[in-house]
């Protein structure tokens, strides 16, 4: 807890509604649009139930993971309101917007394995999430070979995850292999 008085499920609810503050203006790139908060709230989900990850800084950073990459947040002002844990665990799992997009992609495979195991596992779960999405829901204006390229990337960062949450890596592992079918159907 940030101050010892606070509850788990309040710290929760309370980064919840920040990232839904903060991400308010923002769609997913999906054809659907669907609000850009739903994403957060999955990769925190699929933490908890899919990885039975308790921990609620894994859980509160997984809410907050793209309000500092994404939004006006920035490192300090999660590290005033949500505590020092979650603020590097938020950095740890963020990309330089200032560098080129393949840059950070490479970066992403990079840094997988000399990551913490918190960061493993959050950097697991939004994978499985973006998996999912780039199956079922991708962006209007993505080919085939685009989403196929994904997926191959995708397990290129999770093999520097793995080793630390073995149901989040079977999950992972099911929905590349469920995506990669789907996008032979669609060929």
């Amino acid at each position: 807890m940030t101050d010892g008085s606070q509850s788990d499920l309040a710290r929760l609810l309370e980064a919840a509604g920040f990232a839904a503050d903060r991400h308010r203006k923002q769609k997913r790139k999906g054809r659907e649009a669907l609000p850009y908060v739903n994403h957060p709230l999955a990769v925190a989900s699929v933490l908890a139930n899919d990885g039975k990850v308790g921990d609620v800084t894994i859980l509160v950073a997984a809410v907050l993971h793209d309000t500092v990459e994404d939004t006006e947040t920035t490192p300090e002002e999660l590290e005033t309101r949500f505590g020092r844990e979650v603020r590097l665990l938020v950095d740890e799992v963020s990309d330089d917007k200032d560098l080129e997009k393949t840059e950070r992609k490479r970066l992403q495979i990079v840094h997988a394995a000399s990551a913490s195991d918190a960061a493993k596992q959050l950097k697991l779960a939004d994978k499985i999430c973006n998996v999912r999405d780039v199956t079922v829901d991708p962006p209007a204006d993505w080919s085939l070979e685009l989403r196929r390229e994904y997926l191959d990337w995708a397990v290129a960062v999770v093999d520097g995850c793995r080793g630390v949450n073995q149901a989040l890596e079977d999950r992972f592992d099911e929905l590349v292999a469920a995506g990669h079918a789907t996008l032979d159907r669609e060929e």
